[in-house]
């Protein structure tokens, strides 16, 4: 198996962040809005705004790793199902995580495999493990890696990471 090589890192929240993310779609919960952002962060990083060029992601994979999964959405619906009342249509597919990560394929024209991960041991390994064989069998060229997990607790923050990794060298910074 070739090794990867980390070309960019980003991750929530940073000093900066003040207001969590919002992606349109996707309501109450953190969990696809903190995919999106730290993706968009990555990949920014690499190719300037989305989309980018189509020669320069080609077949990138996105892979969303989480233990725990929406919590918050999970916590929605139980609570809603339990007390009798009607789930609302926007949670039958945001509580489906490749959701997100479709829609980040689509916004930066991603043309590789979309792939969610529980992990079995260490999160970010077991991500590019998964992005390593996903290369080695030609189906990725290369891998935006998105770790995101919500605290056990409803008041405490998410977090997440994102790294883009690749066996090939990747320009930075196309200029269009």
């Amino acid at each position: 198996m070739n090794s990867l090589t980390v070309v960019s890192r980003a991750g929530w929240p940073e000093p900066a962040d003040r207001e969590r993310p919002r992606v349109p779609g996707y309501v109450l919960s953190s969990f696809s809005p903190l995919v999106a952002e730290t993706a968009d962060r990555c990949l920014r990083q690499v190719y300037g705004e989305p989309p980018a060029p189509p020669d320069a992601v080609g077949s990138t994979a996105i892979i969303v790793v989480s233990a725990s999964g929406d919590l918050t959405s999970a916590r929605h619906v139980a609570r809603t199902v339990d007390s009798g009342g009607r789930v609302e249509p926007l949670f039958f597919f945001q509580c489906v995580p490749n959701s997100i990560a479709g829609h980040v394929a689509a916004r930066w024209g991603l043309g590789g495999p979309v792939v969610c991960l529980c992990p079995t041991g260490h999160p970010l390994t077991d991500g590019l493990d998964l992005a390593a064989l996903l290369i080695d069998d030609g189906d990725a060229t290369a891998a935006v890696v998105v770790l995101v997990e919500q605290s056990e607790t409803e008041d405490a923050p998410a977090t997440a990471t994102a790294v883009l990794a690749t066996v090939e060298e990747v320009p930075v910074r196309q200029e269009r």
